[in-house]
């Protein structure tokens, strides 16, 4: 081999080597089990898309991941626990974008959407529900209660700022009508609740309510959107916007949150687990379809541009409405 080209060839295998040491440090091999906190009851919509998306996760990760319950102050002390761990990228939470980016309005949490790294799964719909003693039996039949009798007739959520008080505080600020709230530590504990009695409406997430609604335990009213809900299993929930023409709501993107700080070769890995499976994931879309949700995974720059409309709705209602202790615009959340 003459001089000339053993030069070229160890100058080629050099420049190889080093291109291929960045792709190797972003590869993550989890040494231990990760906990990742569900800062909701369980059964909820949280929960049950988390588990779905975490045992897709494994597949690909060769490592446990710990789903952890722990719900409270509408999902800000779950979400607290995280965000406060350690950063070596072993404690994750999941959860609504739109109640991540609306703590630090709500004083609970002072934290924004731009400290966490967001990896989304679906999208989901809130759905009016009753139960099905009552007498109402379209939208327009329970908002004209509710303007004859402000204040009275209970609506079950998960608790300020969880996706049932959301769809309420919107339609309370579009109509007027004053309603009862009552809160939960879950979506799934509302949801039963208004099956037993103790509430008379719900209007918490498709995901939540399906089974009942296919059990005939819950009536469905209208999906609180400006397009019709398609439920396997049971048929078309008319959109909100039939009643209340002009209506319309910004998408609700779950997901799990990974805090910025830990190390690159952890983010780095699970976008790869993204784009490979967690996009192409069968198990995922039958889920969505099953449960009245929209299959939507994104991440990166395009997940915190999909989720700011619904964060940004979502903060201004509750400051307008007098349950958020500082004004969204001093928290970089500009009013729409």
């Amino acid at each position: 081999m003459n001089k000339r080209f053993f030069l070229k060839s160890l100058s080629m295998a050099m420049l190889a080597l080093g291109l291929a040491a960045p792709a190797a440090a972003q590869q993550w091999k989890p040494t231990h089990p990760i906990n990742l906190i569900v800062p909701w009851a369980a059964g909820g919509s949280t929960d049950q898309v988390t588990r779905v998306t975490a045992a897709e996760m494994e597949k690909a990760l060769g490592q446990t991941i710990v789903i952890i319950n722990q719900p409270g102050a509408s999902g800000s002390i779950g979400t607290k626990s995280a965000l406060d761990a350690p950063k070596d990228g072993y404690t994750w939470t999941a959860g609504a974008a739109q109640d991540l980016g609306t703590y630090q309005t709500l004083g609970s949490l002072n934290t924004s959407i731009k400290d966490w790294n967001l990896f989304l799964n679906v999208a989901n719909i809130q759905v009016i529900g009753v139960n099905p003693k009552t007498p109402y039996n379209t939208a327009k039949d329970l908002l004209d209660a509710m303007k004859a009798k402000p204040g009275q007739i209970s609506v079950a959520t998960a608790g300020v700022t969880s996706a049932g008080h959301n769809a309420m505080e919107l339609i309370s600020k579009v109509t007027g009508v004053k309603y009862r709230h009552v809160t939960y530590d879950g979506g799934n504990p509302a949801v039963v609740a208004t099956v037993a009695g103790e509430a008379e409406v719900t209007t918490q997430l498709a995901v939540e309510q399906a089974d009942m609604i296919r059990g005939k335990r819950l009536r469905p009213l209208a999906a609180v959107s400006d397009k019709a809900l398609e439920l396997e299993g049971y048929g078309t929930i008319p959109p909100l916007s039939q009643t209340l023409p002009g209506f319309s709501a910004p998408a609700n993107y779950f997901g799990i949150f990974i805090p910025r700080g830990v190390p690159d070769e952890v983010v780095k890995t699970v976008e790869k687990i993204w784009t490979d499976n967690i996009m192409k994931s069968e198990a995922l879309k039958k889920y969505a379809a099953s449960r009245g949700a929209l299959f939507a995974p994104q991440f990166g720059d395009a997940a915190q541009k999909a989720v700011f409309p619904a964060i940004q709705a979502n903060a201004w209602v509750l400051f307008d409405g007098g349950k958020a202790k500082v004004s969204p615009d001093t928290v970089g959340i500009p009013k729409p």
